[in-house]
């Protein structure tokens, strides 16, 4: 069992910066794929980054390459998401997410935070 809980998120004027963490229990964190994943009213969960267990793969949605990165610290079971030049539809509840192989498909995760509300205003 892996429970995950998010902070971080926040108000954040467009073009700004902010940086959302999701802390894992459990003494098996270092062996899971971490995801993020988003999901804004009237939208289906979306996809934002993944890290692997080691950090040797990384992958991240179109959207926000170059803008965003996925980091983790497996001595403080944190995953981290720093977040660029963020703008107005970045605006959503932003979830954390664990799974033994991961992806880029929420389907694919066993294990999900409560989520963090990030909103960008224009």
């Amino acid at each position: 069992q892996v429970q995950l809980v998010e902070s971080g998120g926040g108000l954040v004027q467009a073009g700004g910066s902010l940086r959302v963490s999701c802390a894992a229990s459990g003494r098996t964190f270092s062996s899971y794929t971490m995801g993020w994943f988003r999901q804004a009213p009237g939208k289906e969960r979306e996809f934002v980054a993944a890290i692997s267990w080691s950090g040797g793969r990384i992958d991240y949605a179109d959207s926000v390459k170059g803008r965003f990165t996925i980091s983790r610290d497996n001595a403080k079971n944190t995953v981290y998401l720093q977040m660029n030049s963020l703008k107005p539809e970045d605006t959503a509840v932003y979830y954390c997410a664990a799974d033994r192989l991961g992806g880029t498909s929420w389907f694919s995760y066993d294990y999900w935070g409560q989520g963090t509300q990030v909103t960008v205003s224009s």
